[in-house]
């Protein structure tokens, strides 16, 4: 995970334990939080492509397969 996405998570974190209010309105922020932490959990980072000259030998193999 990046700092950054690590930094945010924890500021909402503390947000949460701040609001720990009894009224309607702190009531609704710690959901809208903890609802954004849970979406921030369930996010998958995609795979990066470097975008080097670097094959799979065994996929050419099965392409060639495909061909004979």
């Amino acid at each position: 995970m990046p700092p950054t996405y690590v930094l945010a998570r924890d500021h909402l974190q503390r947000a949460v334990t701040i609001l720990q209010g009894a009224d309607s309105r702190s009531r609704q922020f710690r959901y809208i939080i903890e609802r954004t932490i849970t979406l921030m959990d369930e996010v998958q980072q995609e795979p990066v492509f470097t975008g080097d000259n670097v094959f799979s030998l065994s996929a050419f193999r099965e392409s060639r397969a495909n061909y004979e």
